[in-house]
């Protein structure tokens, strides 16, 4: 454990970026550069990584506003092409180098409720000039466990031909995300892999951080939204970047998040347990919860790499060292849609 607690960031991405065997197989059979596209958010710069060390005699843009240069030039280290813009406005397009393989990661959920407009604007009109720009190119893209409904806890989650069901704003425009990629998959034949995902978790980001700053804060934690999905993101990464080996048209569509059904209070009681600490809770369960079924992409590419026992015990003692987060809650206890 000690050589987590002495990484910086740049050592923490190198291991959130190591690709598997099963990765780098996958890309050597597919020719060809890549454009990462909304590269400079959470995932972004760990996936171009991963995508370069993989494949190091690939070109591997990076596209992004770039608004933390700190990040930037972490990606810029490793050998990945910076390509700063801003994918809202259509005349950049123009100007985006051609690439035969696109992941597509732009999207916008914090402050989602506070600015619908641009909620709808960056979740389906850039989907829209994405598909139309690289209608030649095959696309994996980054979507959201949070199209489908609340479901039984004990049911296993939803699964990917499954009924949608989003709840709010935010979830609708996620779905109209995926019905503009799929609209020009089938105008323009372009074969696309669409990933369901739910939740990624790194020492700096995601529901093992919220629960653990709460904890250490003594600040109550809601149990409504009594169960989750989680998965290490360097095991994320790994089957995103690895679902461009499954791409159709209409699009293929894949859920990524871990094997168990995890429940909030055992979960935080868990974390507790590390820290020396006893959680506070407020509310009850609800009878129903977010959850996203992934065996079929574990029958595809097998299980995670990272066990849930272990991602427990590397987040939580990160964060309880005062290391740096992204400050970003993932709000995962949200139940009427809005972020």
């Amino acid at each position: 454990m000690a050589d987590w607690l002495t990484m910086d960031e740049q050592a923490l991405e190198d291991r959130l970026s190591e690709p598997c065997a099963g990765t780098r197989e996958m890309l050597a059979k597919i020719p060809g550069d890549v454009v990462i596209l909304g590269a400079g958010g959470k995932m972004g710069p760990t996936l171009a990584m991963m995508l370069k060390r993989a494949g190091p005699d690939r070109k591997v843009y990076a596209v992004s506003r770039f608004s933390n240069r700190q990040v930037r030039e972490r990606i810029r280290m490793r050998g990945i092409e910076i390509v700063e813009a801003d994918l809202l406005d259509e005349s950049v397009y123009d100007s985006l180098p051609d690439c035969p393989n696109v992941y597509y990661l732009v999207g916008m959920k914090f402050g989602a409720t506070a600015d619908q407009p641009l909620t709808w604007a960056m979740n389906t009109y850039v989907p829209m000039l994405v598909a139309r720009r690289y209608c030649q190119s095959q696309i994996v893209a980054l979507s959201t466990g949070n199209v489908y409904p609340f479901v039984d806890p004990h049911g296993g989650g939803s699964k990917e031909g499954d009924v949608l069901g989003p709840v709010g704003e935010y979830a609708q425009s996620c779905l109209g995300r995926e019905r503009m990629f799929e609209y020009f998959s089938l105008r323009f034949g372009t074969p696309m892999t669409l990933i369901r995902l739910n939740y990624a978790n790194e020492p700096r980001y995601g529901i093992i951080v919220d629960l653990t700053v709460k904890i250490l804060h003594d600040e109550p934690i809601d149990v409504t939204m009594g169960a989750v999905n989680l998965i290490w993101q360097g095991d994320a990464n790994n089957y995103i970047l690895r679902a461009l080996g499954l791409v159709e048209s209409p699009p293929a569509i894949l859920n990524v998040t871990g094997p168990e059904t995890v429940f909030v209070r055992d979960l935080a009681g868990r974390i507790g347990g590390l820290l020396g600490r006893e959680p506070r809770f407020v509310s009850s369960e609800a009878t129903t919860a977010l959850l996203s079924n992934a065996s079929a992409c574990f029958e595809r590419f097998g299980h995670p790499a990272m066990s849930l026992d272990e991602m427990i015990r590397v987040i939580a003692r990160w964060v309880a060292a005062g290391k740096a987060t992204l400050g970003k809650p993932t709000k995962y206890a949200a139940r009427d849609g809005r972020f």
